[in-house]
Formats: C-alpha cells, structure tokens, sequence
C-alpha cells in the first residue's frame, strides 16, 4: 500500500513538474500601462525588425549550474522595439520611477527598470528570439520567446511565451 501511495505521489509531481515546464506559445503581445498608445505586436510585427545574429547561449539556474545551451540564435533588441513606446509623464527625470512587467502566457513575470533597458549594457542585450536552432519564429514551440544575455544566470529572465510588456510607475 505504502509502495502504491508513493508511486501515485510520483506520478502526480512529475505531471505538476510538466505542466509547469509546457508554456502556451503566444502569436502576439500586448505593450500596455503608462504609455500614450497602447498596442499589439504580432509575429508578422516581430519579422519587419532585422535580426541580429547571436552567439550561442548557456542556459544556467540560479546557482549557476548549466542547464542546456541554444544553438544558432537570431533576435531583436527589446530595446529597440520598445523605443516607439513613448511613457506618460511630462518630465523625463520621471523615466526613473518606472518599471517594465515583462508576462508570459502561464503568468511568469521578469522586471526590469526603464533605465536597465534603456541606460545600461545590460538593455543592449534583452532579445526577442526571432530564431532558434532551424525554427524560425513562426515555427518555435517557445514563441514569444524574451533572454537577457547579459545576466550570468541566464535562466532566471529566460522567458517563454510572452504576452504582456506593461509599464508601470512605482
């Protein structure tokens, strides 16, 4: 009886452990808050940017221990894409006070500040995944797919299926 209890328990957090791990593949986001237009951006959006090339990637946790490694990535710079998106304020000392909500489609968040994206190093290196491996973005089972390659522990703002980029002033 112990054995069977112990085998169902197994079976019911390795199905847990995938649920979590299968993210829903998004086709379009939203940038929404506290910017003057509020807009959708679909894949066919997504493919007017040029892609750059990136190197490959080593996917880490957070402590530090590999993961996996994607091969053969193209992306665009979030930076870029965002740049259209102009903040509601009429000082630009306000930029400061505001955070970006990056959301996927099973809720995950990742944060970043207006000034990490835009004052920094680390915002030249927030991607949009446009390919990865021999998929192109219509193909990828992980689409919306969002890195910052600048973070030493890669997977922690590894974010699949992206469906929300919001504004928010703290």
């Amino acid at each position: 009886m112990r054995c069977m209890i112990a085998v169902l328990f197994l079976l019911f957090t390795v199905k847990l452990y995938a649920q979590h791990r299968d993210v829903p593949a998004t086709g379009s986001f939203t940038i929404t808050g506290a910017v003057k237009s509020e807009k959708v951006v679909t894949l066919a959006d997504l493919q007017r940017y040029i892609p750059k090339t990136l190197d490959n990637v080593v996917l880490k946790n957070h402590k530090g221990e590999i993961k996996d490694t994607l091969k053969d990535l193209q992306g665009i710079a979030l930076k870029d894409l965002l740049a259209s998106s102009e903040i509601v304020t009429e000082k630009p000392k306000e930029y400061s006070e505001y955070c970006i909500v990056l959301s996927s489609s099973d809720g995950y968040k990742n944060v970043y500040s207006w000034n990490e994206i835009f004052n920094t190093a680390v915002g030249d290196n927030i991607y949009i995944i446009t390919a990865l491996k021999d998929k192109t973005l219509y193909q990828m089972d992980q689409r919306i797919l969002v890195m910052s390659l600048a973070d030493i522990n890669t997977g922690r703002r590894y974010m699949k299926g992206l469906s929300k980029i919001e504004f928010k002033k703290l």
